[in-house]
């Protein structure tokens, strides 16, 4: 089997070190080969057996959608199965993917959105589909009014609560490096509000990531975060400091998820100069790619972790 396509909006001529947003999910990976050519029927039995694990399903299906012949294929499913919920779902998602390219309406997006949270209203997928789709066009009062709807289905969804960071990041942006910035204080509630396993805890070394990612982008912050001291401050070291001894009490529990999110903390650590405990970081967990079921399509934990990685290795 050929690897994937290259996702959308990233160059094809550097298809062999594309990111592949479907990450470690190799069931995916067959599904959507089998999709492209038609066969949704592989989509349908990996959709029935991810249940209602919402965050493995919303990433499986904002994955599918990215492709530009899903919609086509999720319509052919619904002629042959009207009352399928799934393919509802992935139609309405590829619909908000096709939206945020420009190839589709965004009212007629939302109608599909709704229809299919219609047909599963415990499912905070369809929701998720309109979050993507407000935070890139919609009303601030929009943004939080669906964000709380996804999570009254499900209260650690991983993605929305990344996309809420991400949205917040790029608001004022005007206000420089701003140390009370409301993504600050939106990551710090959501990490106290998780359980004690879940991988929100690292949400607000995100948030820090996310706001120097839209300061960067405004001109306001050099294009090297090493040389930025974005990450010298007192708040960002007492935010990497919980984040890396919440890392190292879940190592010990040998937890399954332990390693969402390094990539981020561990590149953040190089960013800060701290670059003994970062080869310390890196020696432990090794090169992976992160195993969460959530990305965004140009974004690249991985890259970031090789390129850090060397840099500190090479040095030490």
């Amino acid at each position: 089997m050929p690897p994937p396509p290259p996702p959308l909006g990233r160059g094809r001529r550097r298809a062999a070190q594309s990111f592949d947003e479907a990450l470690d999910d190799a069931e995916l990976v067959t599904a959507r080969a089998a999709l492209a050519q038609g066969r949704w029927q592989q989509t349908r039995s990996l959709l029935v057996h991810t249940g209602d694990d919402w965050d493995r399903r919303g990433h499986r299906i904002t994955v599918l959608a990215a492709e530009s012949y899903c919609a086509a294929w999720a319509r052919d499913w619904l002629l042959a199965e009207p009352e399928s919920a799934d393919a509802a779902v992935l139609l309405a998602l590829a619909q908000v993917r096709s939206a945020l390219r420009g190839k589709e309406k965004p009212a007629r997006a939302r109608e599909a959105c709704h229809r299919a949270a219609g047909l599963v209203p415990a499912d905070p997928t369809p929701w998720l589909g309109l979050l993507l789709l407000e935070c890139a066009q919609g009303a601030d009062g929009d943004v939080v009014r669906l964000f709380e709807q996804v999570r009254t289905r499900h209260p650690d969804h991983h993605h929305a609560h990344h996309l809420m960071v991400a949205w917040l990041a790029e608001r004022r942006v005007d206000a420089g490096r701003d140390p009370l910035h409301e993504v600050y204080d939106f990551a710090g509630w959501a990490a106290e509000q998780a359980p004690a396993d879940s991988p929100l805890a690292v949400l607000p070394v995100i948030a820090h990531a996310e706001r120097y990612r839209a300061l960067a982008a405004a001109g306001h912050e050099p294009a090297d975060p090493a040389a930025s001291g974005h990450w010298a401050d007192r708040r960002a070291r007492q935010v990497m400091k919980a984040a890396f001894d919440w890392w190292l009490e879940w190592e010990h529990e040998d937890h399954p998820r332990r390693l969402i999110d390094l990539n981020f903390l561990a590149h953040a650590k190089v960013c800060e100069g701290r670059g003994a405990e970062a080869a310390a970081l890196f020696h432990r967990i090794g090169e992976h790619a992160t195993p969460a079921p959530w990305s965004y399509p140009d974004r690249d934990p991985l890259t970031a972790f090789r390129t850090a990685r060397a840099t500190v290795l090479g040095a030490s």
